[in-house]
């Protein structure tokens, strides 16, 4: 993609917006590439959000990340959306394009993915049930991606049972729900479970969990990346699974954002993820 501005500036759009790790990596790989750009964070209020993204073109830049609350409210004003992102309802990532116009995506899924095939390169979807703890965006863009890769049975385990049902009626038959309780005894027969909820997360409750009835060849992944090594990744490599921690997920996510913005895909090195994992504390995407 070509890029106007000779000092292209894109942004992470929150409120808040303090506690996203994205000003930091995208600065990091503007460093590392020899890039001249700049990524910066912007506060904005959810009822102000309208306003900011369209001041986007106006103020030179040229594209955002979002972060919450505002991946949902973003499908009104783009005038553009990828066909995963509306499947998911939810972007992350917008492009200013040429003619001023914006172009919302969602890399999340993307960024799930790559992550685990990272982790696990001859991880197989279709081999057994996959069970997903939580029904919010992070759970929709997980499905979405678990569907597209051939999962042939997603469970989902939920306290609130409408955003569940919703998952069912977006997705279809592949999905399949149940209340809370019932996710220990879900895990019995699990080729996959994963947890997209922010429990674990710094600050918040622990996920309280007992892996005794899930397959020791289950992948336990955890998107939650503060800590790095949550208590569901510690609990299930002590139950002899193989863990996924969420830290690949936010590097993934953020290289088709940065690549469409400054011109060059970045590389995931150790060298970034060190540094990545020296900016962790109390902090998410």
């Amino acid at each position: 993609m070509r890029i106007a501005n000779a000092f292209p500036i894109a942004c992470v759009i929150g409120w808040p917006v303090t506690h996203s790790l994205s000003p930091k990596l995208h600065n990091y790989w503007l460093e590392e590439n020899n890039i001249p750009g700049a990524y910066v964070p912007l506060a904005v209020q959810p009822e102000n959000l309208k306003h900011a993204l369209h001041s986007l073109k106006v103020l030179g830049f040229v594209g955002c990340n979002l972060t919450i609350p505002h991946k949902a409210l973003a499908i009104n004003y783009v005038e553009e959306i990828t066909p995963l992102a509306l499947r998911i309802g939810a972007i992350n990532t917008i492009v200013v394009q040429q003619d001023g116009t914006l172009k919302g995506d969602n890399t999340d899924s993307v960024g799930f993915l790559r992550n685990l095939y990272e982790h696990v390169p001859n991880f197989d979807c279709t081999q057994g049930p996959i069970i997903v703890l939580g029904a919010g965006g992070a759970a929709r863009a997980v499905c979405a991606a678990l569907i597209d890769a051939g999962a042939k049975t997603i469970f989902i385990c939920n306290r609130s049972k409408n955003r569940s049902e919703s998952l069912v009626a977006d997705f279809g038959s592949i999905i399949s729900v149940g209340p809370w309780e019932s996710r220990n005894a879900a895990l019995k027969d699990a080729h996959l479970l994963v947890n997209t909820t922010s429990l674990g997360l710094n600050g918040q409750p622990n996920l309280e969990i007992d892996l005794s009835l899930l397959p020791k060849n289950a992948i336990v992944y955890d998107l939650v990346y503060s800590p790095l090594m949550t208590r569901l990744l510690i609990s299930a490599r002590e139950n002899g699974n193989r863990i996924v921690d969420g830290l690949g997920m936010l590097l993934h996510q953020a290289r088709p954002g940065f690549a469409a913005w400054f011109g060059k895909e970045p590389e995931i090195s150790e060298n970034v993820r060190s540094f990545v994992i020296s900016n962790l504390a109390g902090k998410t995407k």
